[in-house]
């Protein structure tokens, strides 16, 4: 699966199959889903990417403290970007 083919699938109303657990948080996060995607980024808590997208998640909701800590976990440094374009960079990390 390409970046446009998993961009354009987050209009869709389930994720596409097969899917990794990486990817599955990422589409529900494209999609707005705050909690599914915290849910599953809470389950792999100690995975850099997993902590990464916990942090985003936490940008997301407007909590710069949590997202601080997770930022920390996922040994990144903190973004202040736009939310939008750091979570392309994180799908793009698992997509060709």
């Amino acid at each position: 699966m390409t970046y446009s083919e998993f961009s354009a699938s987050l209009t869709q109303h389930t994720a596409p199959a097969g899917l990794t657990p990486l990817l599955q948080a990422l589409w529900y996060a494209g999609r707005d889903e705050w909690s599914r995607a915290h849910d599953i980024a809470q389950q792999h808590e100690g995975d850099p990417l997993f902590d990464w997208l916990h942090a985003l998640l936490h940008r997301q909701e407007g909590d710069a403290g949590n997202a601080a800590y997770w930022y920390r976990r996922a040994g990144r440094p903190g973004s202040v970007g736009n939310i939008r374009t750091e979570w392309e960079q994180l799908v793009r990390t698992q997509l060709p």
